[in-house]
């Protein structure tokens, strides 16, 4: 199998307590730690994974810019997209803390920039409550301001939530310039969001005519602002040697998943309600009796999870042939992940990385 059509392969590691040998089964040697996390990023860096997700939740596992920082001085190829959440920074503050992990996690392989990306979260400062429309006003600013400042260029910036007239600060990227954002978002003030500040816009899993609809409607929006998106798309998978197989781990994942916890694990999270997470929920409701939404996309992980709730499920064939359509429709990066993270990512990296054609996404 070849894949002439480059993308970029990332993995997730489970720095919020996301991580079961059976959905929604705390598991104590599975539990979000130093150790276990680090471990998964090692076997995605050993594994040949591109980039790897660093989520941040406030309620809940580890702090990831401190995470990734470790971790930074101990990856050999990976990049790290770290996870950051708005209304809990300062926006120069911000830009300092990414140009200095841009330096410790050090070059790429040809030597021309760093390997940090950033995913912007649109989140509130903790014990705070910001309506949807100001907040996404609010990320919109501060990528504008992170971005002058990374760029090298003097700032003088006159918002509605920042008012700053700064020069650059002495630490800069590798590249001299702000590494790509990555960012999510279904809502009308998401999307207007992405369009004018993001690189690379970020889709949780949906049905193949709601992920060509929303392309477009972004390409729509950026070209408004005179500007350009990659495309990511974050899903789960299980790839097994037969489809029987992965079909029956899908059902052993939920086999001791009681109703109520699942509910209680989907409304812990601050982001449990927004507009994305509600989509997941009515994907839920339109699969079928066996949870298939549509051929090979699973919806039964968002019976346990918040955020992203389905996954690729099939033959490495199957996960192969899920991944060249959405290929087709314009996705160029992919953030996968499963359940253990570490025995997903080795069963990915055997049987379906070195029949796909990817590398670092390229802005």
């Amino acid at each position: 199998m070849t894949d002439q059509q480059q993308c970029e392969i990332a993995w997730f590691s489970a720095l919020c307590d996301d991580d079961y040998e059976f959905l929604g089964v705390p598991d104590k040697y599975l539990q979000s730690s130093w150790d276990h996390c680090r471990n998964i990023v090692m076997r995605a860096d050993e594994g040949g994974f591109d980039n790897i997700l660093l989520p941040s939740g406030y309620q809940l596992g580890l702090d990831t810019t401190v995470f990734a920082a470790a971790v930074a001085t101990q990856v050999r190829n990976i990049k790290l997209l770290w996870a950051t959440r708005i209304g809990e920074d300062w926006p120069p503050q911000l830009s300092r803390r990414i140009a200095t992990l841009d330096r410790i996690l050090g070059p790429n392989k040809a030597g021309t920039g760093g390997r940090l990306n950033v995913n912007i979260i649109s989140s509130d400062m903790p014990g705070e409550k910001l309506e949807s429309g100001p907040r996404y006003a609010r990320a919109t600013e501060v990528m504008k301001i992170v971005r002058t400042l990374l760029n090298g260029e003097h700032l003088d910036f006159q918002g509605e939530f920042y008012k700053l007239k700064l020069d650059p600060a002495r630490i800069t990227t590798l590249s001299g310039k702000c590494p790509p954002f990555y960012f999510g978002g279904l809502s009308h003030e998401a999307r207007e969001c992405a369009a004018e500040g993001c690189d690379v816009y970020l889709m949780w899993p949906d049905t193949m005519d709601k992920v060509r609809e929303t392309i477009a409607d972004m390409k729509a929006r950026a070209a408004r602002f005179g500007r350009t998106l990659k495309f990511g798309y974050r899903v789960h998978v299980i790839v097994r040697e037969t489809e029987e197989e992965a079909r029956a781990y899908a059902d052993r994942l939920l086999s001791k998943l009681d109703v109520e916890a699942g509910k209680a694990i989907r409304e812990k999270s601050l982001d449990a309600k927004n507009y994305g997470v509600q989509r997941q929920a009515e994907l839920r409701t339109a699969a079928g009796g066996d949870g298939f939404v549509e051929d090979n996309l699973w919806t039964g992980v968002g019976q346990a999870r918040s955020g992203c709730g389905a996954a690729i499920v099939g033959t490495p064939d199957q996960v192969l042939a899920k991944l060249r359509a959405y290929q087709a429709e314009g996705i160029e990066a992919f953030i996968l992940s499963g359940y253990p993270h570490m025995q997903e990512a080795d069963l990915f990296a055997r049987h379906v990385l070195p029949h796909i054609k990817h590398g670092p996404l390229e802005l």
